[in-house]
């Protein structure tokens, strides 16, 4: 079993950055996939961004692509994502999730192949 707790949202204006951190207790961090997830009011949850156990595979939702990272630091039993130039449109609360991997090049980009999730983090963007 793993627990998940994010960080890092808040109130910024468009064009600014921030960085969303999940922080994993419980059993080994670097067995699980991690991905991110948001969701906004009266919308579905989406795929944002998913990494491998080792960090050595990513992947990410095209709306996010070149603007968004996702990484880990298996040291730290954290996950991360790096969000610059934001927009308006990535309001949404941002939720982390864990997933038990065998293959180190493993990620999942689909909300129901994850069995752990975090509480969530808002994120608002103002124009």
């Amino acid at each position: 079993q793993v627990q998940l707790v994010e960080s890092g949202g808040g109130l910024v204006q468009a064009g600014d950055s921030l960085r969303l951190s999940c922080v994993a207790s419980g059993r080994s961090f670097s067995g699980y996939a991690m991905g991110w997830f948001r969701q906004a009011p009266g919308k579905e949850r989406e795929f944002v961004a998913a990494i491998s156990l080792t960090g050595g595979s990513t992947n990410s939702a095209d709306s996010v692509k070149g603007r968004f990272t996702i990484s880990r630091d298996n040291a730290k039993n954290t996950a991360y994502l790096q969000m610059n130039s934001l927009k308006p449109e990535d309001t949404a609360v941002y939720y982390c999730a864990a997933q038990r991997a065998y293959y180190s090049t493993t990620y999942y980009t689909t909300s129901g192949s994850y069995t752990h999730w975090g509480q969530g983090t808002q994120v608002t963007v103002s124009s």
